[in-house]
């Protein structure tokens, strides 16, 4: 059982998350290891996937409202040939037709057909929510779902290996017959999912797809390799959160636009007032620092006056 540590200041954890945890198994691990239960996540990850969880801590959770709409990478492997009630690997095969004889050639058109700015109908088993009821538990329950696409963007999404039937892949396992394995990287905006990628690239090869493995390497400019195991968050096995925890003023600078303020300005925030914007007609949120360094608001400056999306530092508070 995991330790509980020292309880920890302000900031952002960057988790790998382990395969078969839901987002929210890591944040409940989180929540007792850091003694708060001030911990949320900056977009879920399904139980399968691997990789990069965004987390804040105590103040830290009022910076996810903007990171959950930054640009993610992925790694994934792609099995055409087989067709899933999941688009994924944990649900049952549907359906499907041989791959073997699948060319390069048709990956890539088929591919190219799928990068850019798209309409993607997100998977039947998303969270997305039909009459406040989420698609998912819809689907469970016996019910035909159809989501209507939204547009997305794609911007990149590249092939990196293939393996036919009967080889073997990093984690062991051998292609079935009649599939083909695609290795890939994805670079999407928020909203894509990768699943419906792999659903429909089989679809435009008419032998099916589904995905077999998801690992998500970046949120923003937040990546793999700043994220740490729970092992490292527990302070039996490791450091404990405090070591790994990324300050306000540091996770703002690698997630947002910067604003330097002086004195007066901080003040005025601090206050809850509103200050003539930097560079009106900005339609990003922009962090606002002190002379101090201090992470004093999250502003709107998309008019003349900037308004405060958040104010972490009120006037008096270091």
């Amino acid at each position: 059982m995991a330790a509980e540590g020292p309880a920890v200041g302000d900031g952002l954890l960057v988790v790998d998350k382990p395969a078969g945890w839901t987002s929210h198994d890591v944040v409940g691990r989180v929540r007792r290891l850091t003694r708060t239960r001030r911990v949320g996540h900056a977009g879920t990850l399904d139980p399968m996937a691997t990789g990069v969880l965004v987390l804040g801590v105590n103040k830290g959770t009022k910076l996810l409202t903007f990171l959950v709409g930054h640009d993610k990478g992925y790694a994934a492997t792609v099995r055409l040939g087989q067709r899933t009630l999941t688009d994924d690997a944990e649900g049952e095969v549907t359906g499907g037709a041989d791959a073997g004889a699948v060319s390069a050639a048709q990956v890539a058109a088929a591919v190219g057909g799928l990068t850019g700015e798209i309409q993607q109908v997100p998977s039947a088993v998303s969270a997305i929510k039909v009459d406040g009821k989420r698609s998912y538990a819809r689907v469970r329950s016996g019910e035909d779902v159809e989501l209507p696409a939204r547009p997305v963007t794609v911007g990149r999404f590249d092939v990196l290996a293939t393996r036919a039937a009967g080889q073997t892949g990093p984690d062991g396992a051998v292609v079935p017959e009649g599939c083909l394995d695609l290795d890939v990287e994805v670079e999407v905006s928020s909203g894509t999912y990768v699943r419906a990628l792999a659903r429909d690239l089989g679809a435009a090869l008419g032998v099916g797809g589904h995905l077999t493995a998801l690992r998500r390497t970046r949120v923003g400019d937040l990546t793999l390799d700043r994220a740490v195991s729970l092992d490292q968050l527990d302070p039996e096995h490791g450091p404990g959160p405090a070591a790994y925890l990324v300050g306000l003023a540091d996770a703002a600078r690698a997630a947002l636009p910067t604003r330097e303020l002086t004195e007066e300005e901080a003040r005025a925030l601090g206050y809850g007032q509103r200050i003539d914007s930097a560079e009106a007609g900005r339609d990003v949120p922009v962090a606002a620092f002190g002379p101090d360094g201090t992470l004093v608001a999250v502003l709107d400056e998309s008019r003349a006056q900037a308004r405060p999306h958040v104010v972490l530092a009120p006037a008096g508070q270091k």
